[in-house]
């Protein structure tokens, strides 16, 4: 059942980079006036780079890890199968 799951997850991951991106220039426009940075950007300085780079993993890390739960929990309610690993039995 995961090779079935396999494409839904491949959208579903599409799908909250995009989100993670509108949040994240969203986010950026309170923190910067200026567009953010670019590290191909040879006037682009060193904090403020770190600074967009640590925003945007946290952002995209979070959307991603909730729309993954969220799409796993919609796959068992349709399926009745859980498409991840279960947690291994603590006593074996």
């Amino acid at each position: 059942m995961g090779a079935i799951y396999k494409p839904f997850g491949i959208i579903m991951g599409l799908l909250a980079g995009q989100i993670a991106k509108k949040i994240f220039n969203w986010v950026w426009t309170k923190i910067d006036d200026e567009e953010p940075p670019d590290a191909t950007v040879k006037e682009t300085n060193w904090p403020k780079l770190l600074v967009a780079a640590a925003v945007q993993g946290v952002i995209l890390r979070t959307v991603r890890v909730i729309v993954d739960r969220n799409g796993a929990q919609g796959w068992e309610y349709l399926t009745g199968v859980w498409p991840g690993k279960e947690r291994a039995d603590p006593e074996k």
